[in-house]
C-alpha cells in the first residue's frame, strides 16, 4: 500500500463509465455506503475508502480538536493525501466522469478536496461543516455540487451551510441545495435528490 492509499472497497465498472467515491462519516467505515453506490450508478466503478484518522476508535478522514474545529494541518494532509487517491484510481479505470459523495466527515474532506484542487466533476456533500472562508478556486467553474441539509443540524448549521453553498456558487460552480426539517440525519428527500443529481452519469 502507498502513502495515499487507503483501506477501501472497490467495485470495478465498466470501462469509460464513471468513477463514484463514496466517503463516510464518523464512526462509519468503507461499508456505510458502498451499497447505496452500487445502487446510484450500477455501471461505474465505486471506490469506498475508509478515513485513516482513528478519533476514540470511530474512523475519520482527518482530525479535529474539538465538535467544528479542526486541525489545519491534518486536514491538509488528509487533502492531499485523498486528492492523490482520487487521480490514481481514476488512472487505473480510466474513468470518464469523477464524481464524489460524502457524508458529515466525509461530507468536509470531499469539499475541502474541492476548494483546494476541484478534481471532481460532480460532488454530493451531505451535511458538510466547511467552519473556516475557503479560498477561491478558478478549478471550481463548471464543476456541479449537491449540498443536502436540515434545517435543525446541530452540528452543521444553517448559515454555514448556506455560506458554503454561497462560496460554490461564486466560484462559478453549479449548485444545488436541497434541505430538510430535521437534524444531522438523512431523510428521504436527500436520497431522491442525490438520485436526481447523478442521472447524467447512468
Amino acid at each position: 500500500m502507498n502513502d495515499h492509499s487507503y483501506v477501501h472497497r472497490l467495485h470495478a465498472g465498466a470501462p469509460g463509465k464513471p468513477i463514484l467515491f463514496v466517503l463516510h462519516g464518523t464512526g462509519g467505515d468503507e461499508n456505510q455506503f458502498f451499497d447505496f453506490g452500487r445502487r446510484l450508478l450500477p455501471d461505474a466503478t465505486i471506490v469506498s475508502p475508509r478515513g485513516d484518522v482513528s478519533e476514540h476508535g470511530a474512523a475519520r478522514f482527518f482530525k479535529r480538536t474539538g465538535e467544528g474545529v479542526y486541525d489545519m494541518d491534518d486536514l491538509a494532509r488528509a487533502t492531499q493525501k485523498l486528492a492523490s487517491f482520487v487521480k490514481d484510481m481514476t488512472v487505473d479505470h480510466g474513468a470518464s466522469h469523477i464524481l464524489g459523495l460524502g457524508f458529515s466527515n466525509g461530507a468536509n474532506i470531499l469539499a475541502n478536496v474541492l476548494i483546494e484542487n476541484g478534481l471532481f466533476d460532480a460532488s454530493v456533500l451531505m451535511h458538510p461543516l466547511i467552519p473556516f472562508r475557503p479560498k477561491a478556486n478558478l478549478e471550481l467553474q463548471g464543476r456541479r455540487v449537491l449540498i443536502t441539509a436540515g434545517e435543525r443540524d446541530p452540528i452543521s448549521p444553517v448559515g454555514l451551510t448556506q455560506a458554503l453553498a454561497g462560496y460554490f456558487t461564486g466560484q462559478g460552480a453549479a449548485t444545488e441545495t436541497e434541505w430538510h426539517p430535521g437534524g444531522h440525519d438523512i431523510r428521504p428527500n436527500e436520497i431522491d435528490a442525490v438520485r436526481r443529481f447523478f442521472e447524467p452519469y447512468f
